[in-house]
């Protein structure tokens, strides 16, 4: 798990790459829950506030952009 201050220090680009990586983790992760494979099932817990906290920061900087037109 990541803090947000560490995924402000990325740019867009960057943060939106981790942000699909995540996502495509979270996917592997549900299916390898459904069919009983994984082991560590508080991964998705983690993955899961991860993409919500790169979510929040790239909304902020699209509203932060947006206000400064």
């Amino acid at each position: 798990m990541s803090k947000a201050s560490e995924f402000r220090e990325f740019g867009d680009h960057e943060l939106k790459e981790r942000l699909d990586e995540n996502v495509k983790e979270l996917f592997n992760l549900r299916f390898d829950i459904a069919t009983a494979q994984v082991a560590n099932t508080s991964r998705i817990k983690s993955v899961k506030r991860d993409i919500a906290r790169m979510r929040t920061i790239l909304n902020e900087r699209a509203a932060a952009a947006a206000s400064a037109k």
